[in-house]
């Protein structure tokens, strides 16, 4: 492969692309680093197939995207590797995260730029992560919503989210993050802007009043999940998927109870919204 030029079948017309041909353990260049950045704000999420990839190479290769993210309450992490949860779900499983809408810890005053899994196993049947592109949404409004929304700002909010755990016990804190942060964002990378609340940590528009707020931000959660803006990804074991939280949400399905899926994931550092 010309680590200059990446090979990528896209999936969906708005969202996901495949890329091809390219080992993620051995990544050295930097160009294909610069490459994949590219690719990643173009395509919102990325899939390898076929990888074999450590801890310690998955957190080297993330930090070639910035610094690590160290997830305020998730229970579950590698020996050894602070940085990596560990995703687990079996027969003794009584509930998993991200069964909603959301762009991962939006909470944060800095949220994620991305979030790289790496899953090692999975079930025979079931399991699809979708995801959505906020930047797609957003042009497909209206220019008068879009010229409504642009300026203003929404909470996001992790106790409600956080307190309750991952269906085992979250790491207990006095408090959890909470932050404001534009409704639509500017993607710091291609300038495209997108829609930035989500249904599992937005819960108010600034601006508004709380009626006004909870019938605007109904209908944006809707909007954002809407068929066209989506892909649907259907995963292998030893697979990677790397998406970009600035600009796409997902929602993973847990339809394959009682069986096993297991996997690595490593979340980069964003910049404060803007």
């Amino acid at each position: 492969m010309n680590e200059q030029n990446l090979k990528i079948e896209k999936l969906a017309p708005n969202c996901g692309g495949e890329v091809l041909d390219i080992d993620l353990a051995h990544v050295s260049d930097e160009k294909t680093i610069t490459a994949l950045k590219a690719a990643l704000a173009e395509h919102g999420v990325l899939f390898f197939r076929q990888q074999d990839i450590t801890p310690a190479q998955q957190k080297e290769l993330c930090r070639r995207f910035g610094e690590l993210h160290l997830h305020p309450a998730w229970p579950r992490l590698v020996e050894g590797h602070p940085e990596v949860m560990e995703i687990y779900a079996d027969k003794d499983t009584t509930r998993i995260a991200g069964e909603e809408w959301h762009s991962d810890v939006s909470c944060d005053l800095k949220p994620p730029l991305g979030t790289m899994l790496y899953l090692i196993e999975t079930p025979p049947e079931g399991g699809d992560t979708l995801f959505a592109n906020t930047c797609a949404a957003f042009e497909a409004l209206s220019e008068p919503m879009r010229n409504l929304l642009d300026g203003l700002t929404a909470v996001h909010d992790g106790e409600p989210v956080y307190r309750q755990g991952y269906g085992e016990k979250a790491v207990e804190r006095i408090s959890y993050p909470r932050a404001e942060h534009p409704v639509v964002r500017t993607h710091p990378v291609n300038g495209r802007k997108g829609l930035f609340v989500n249904r599992t940590f937005t819960t108010k528009i600034v601006e508004l009043t709380q009626r006004e707020s909870d019938a605007l931000l109904a209908m944006l959660f809707t909007h954002i999940e809407h068929p066209l803006f989506q892909c649907r990804f259907r995963w292998q074991s030893d697979v990677v998927a790397f998406w970009d939280n600035r600009v796409v949400q997902h929602l993973a399905l847990w339809d394959y109870f009682p069986h096993r899926r297991r996997g690595h994931r490593v979340t980069i550092e964003g910049e404060v919204p803007f």
